[in-house]
């Protein structure tokens, strides 16, 4: 059996072409570029990353883009202000706040005061109760990216076992409810696992797909994954090496030189997930400006 390889970065560059389409046809209806803002607060060096290729995602479809930064030591009244001007701005069609914040700060506070029709992360109880329900709203970007990248690859999920490992409300709880919704695709049957879930390789080893987000670099080994089995890796860990240009090497959950030969499918880490998780963020604002539009 010949291991597929599924490229997001190949896949996530088409995507954007794609949508760089839509933005030229959307201006050229007369209606102004989708704007998407970025809070970063502090320094981590992969929220940096990330925000980086937000940003650069942005120009290279051709919407406008602003990032906001501000210290590690913000108090949380003033980061709540900020979502609040967010919020009340028309030029802006969608926002995101860089997680994780610092640890004087509440996640989940900052999170419920975002306006839901901006919530382009898809993380506001409204639009997680949405997702739960079958109902529109903005799915969180990394599980939409998933579902994109199973689609235009043509691989099955009707039936299939799928095993989750991780439960957080921004990947793992949302990647099941949509593996299990109806639809395509869809429609698996799914074993949701987490830290205290008993003889979890018994559980992977099971699974026809497997969705590894928990952030312990390579956890997942060949003998808990079984033959032809798809793997998505979502953990993308800075691991520190010595031997590297940049001192450290990004690591999945998943050891890939190990399980990567018993799998149909696997995406590589990097360039499998990551990308994914930003066309999605580009599509969610889209979408956010045409509902604004369409409200104007």
């Amino acid at each position: 059996m010949e291991t597929g390889i599924l490229d997001g970065k190949s896949l996530s560059k088409q995507i954007k072409e794609e949508i760089a389409r839509e933005v030229a046809d959307w201006v050229g209806q007369g209606n102004r570029r989708p704007h998407l803002a970025a809070v970063l607060v502090g320094q981590d060096g992969a929220s940096r990353t990330y925000v980086d290729h937000k940003v650069k995602s942005c120009a290279q479809v051709g919407f406008e883009s602003t990032l906001i930064e501000r210290p590690a030591d913000i108090g949380q009244a003033d980061l709540l202000e900020i979502v609040a001007q967010l919020n009340d701005d028309p030029a802006i069609d969608g926002f995101i706040v860089q997680l994780p914040l610092p640890a004087h700060i509440d996640d989940q506070a900052v999170i419920e005061a975002v306006d839901p029709a901006k919530d382009v992360d898809g993380f506001h109880p409204s639009n997680m109760g949405n997702l739960a329900l079958g109902l529109p709203g903005f799915v969180p970007a990394t599980p939409a990216g998933i579902m994109t990248m199973l689609e235009r690859s043509g691989v099955e999920t009707e039936g299939k076992h799928a095993v989750v490992i991780g439960r957080s409300s921004i990947v793992g709880t949302p990647m099941s409810l949509l593996l299990s919704r109806s639809g395509s695709p869809g429609n698996c049957t799914v074993t949701l696992c987490h830290s205290r879930t008993q003889d979890l390789a018994a559980h992977c080893s099971r699974a026809d797909i497997l969705v590894a987000a928990v952030g312990r670099p390579g956890m997942v080994k060949a003998d808990m994954v079984k033959e032809g089995a798809v793997v998505i890796d979502v953990g993308i860990t800075r691991v520190e090496d010595p031997t590297a240009k940049r001192g450290f090497r990004l690591k999945g959950d998943v050891d890939y030189a190990d399980v990567a030969p018993k799998c149909r499918w696997i995406t590589p880490v990097p360039g499998g997930v990551g990308p994914m998780t930003i066309v999605s963020l580009l599509n969610n604002t889209l979408e956010a400006a045409r509902r604004s539009a369409d409200q104007a």
